[in-house]
C-alpha cells in the first residue's frame, strides 16, 4: 500500500464525518464539502491502486526477464561446451 492509498483512505474516512456532520446540523456547505473530500479520498485511492498494479507488474516482468537470462546463458554454456566423445 502507498502513500496515495493511505491518504484517500483519510480523505474518504474525514469527507464522510463532514458530510454526516453536515446533516445532522442541517449545514449545506459543511455536506457538501464532505462529499468533495470524499470523492477526493476515493480519486488517491485509485490512483494509488493503479500505481500499486503497475509496481506488481514491473516487478514481475524484471523477475521473468531474470529468469529468462539465467536459462539462455545456462543453455548458451551448454551449446558451446566442448563435446567429450569426439
Amino acid at each position: 500500500m502507498n502513500k496515495d492509498r493511505v491518504k484517500g483512505t483519510l480523505d474518504e474516512v474525514a469527507g464522510t464525518a463532514k458530510r454526516k456532520a453536515g446533516e445532522w446540523a442541517g449545514d449545506g456547505e459543511l455536506q457538501v464539502e464532505g462529499m468533495v473530500q470524499q470523492v477526493k479520498g476515493k480519486l488517491e485511492n485509485a490512483w494509488g491502486k493503479a500505481k500499486d498494479v503497475v509496481k506488481e507488474a514491473n516487478e514481475e516482468a524484471a523477475v521473468h526477464h531474470e529468469t529468462r537470462m539465467e536459462v539462455e546463458i545456462e543453455q548458451s554454456a551448454i551449446d558451446t561446451a566442448p563435446s567429450k566423445g569426439k
